[in-house]
């Protein structure tokens, strides 16, 4: 690994993880409300968000798949400094995945857990150009009151496809990012079939 591609990750590392970590639980406690990451480094090629979100979640016993757009040398190795997870080129044995909205239309391969450990499953980082913009949805589920309305960027395939991934308890978490903010979709997040 060359030193040169090395950049500044948290400022204060236990603390910015820890509010990383905090803000990640949030986002999936509340799903489809924008949390913000004040304290968010950059490094080229990953939005502060999606790369705080890493500093926050990922260590020795966290496999990271990376989609092509995102698997570059300096990524890769700021990622393996900084986080110590190992990058795994194979979806199965990956516990967290950084994605773009062109790589949702197939999450076959994916860990969706299973019934006895569904905890287990694959958490994915999806990075947006922005988090508003596109179709209202409702979502509606544990953590939303009655329906919020979302309007993520995102084909529309890609709803369908993540019904094909998602069998209570089993499933995919996923985490929208853009710039310094998230959304959190918990497996456990319905999407309403008529537009919002």
């Amino acid at each position: 690994m060359s030193a040169q591609l090395l950049q500044p990750a948290f400022s204060d590392p236990v603390l910015d993880a820890q509010r990383g970590f905090r803000t990640a639980l949030k986002a999936l406690a509340s799903p489809g409300l924008i949390q913000t990451l004040q304290a968010a480094p950059t490094l080229e090629g990953l939005a502060p968000a999606t790369y705080a979100l890493c500093l926050a979640l990922l260590d020795v016993d966290t496999p990271l798949w990376l989609a092509p757009s995102f698997d570059t040398p300096t990524i890769r190795a700021n990622l393996a400094f900084h986080c110590g997870c190992p990058l795994t080129a194979n979806r199965e044995t990956a516990r967290f995945a950084v994605l773009a909205a062109a790589d949702l239309h197939d999450l076959s391969g994916f860990d969706t857990g299973n019934d006895r450990y569904p905890d287990q499953s694959c958490t994915l980082l999806v990075e947006l150009p922005l988090l508003v913009g596109g179709e209202g949805l409702g979502w509606q589920g544990p953590g939303i009151e009655t329906l919020h309305t979302v309007s993520l960027p995102l084909a529309d395939g890609f709803w369908a496809e993540r019904e094909r991934h998602n069998q209570f308890p089993r499933g995919l978490d996923l985490f929208f990012t853009a710039g310094h903010e998230l959304i959190g979709l918990p497996r456990s997040t319905r999407i309403a079939q008529e537009r919002a």
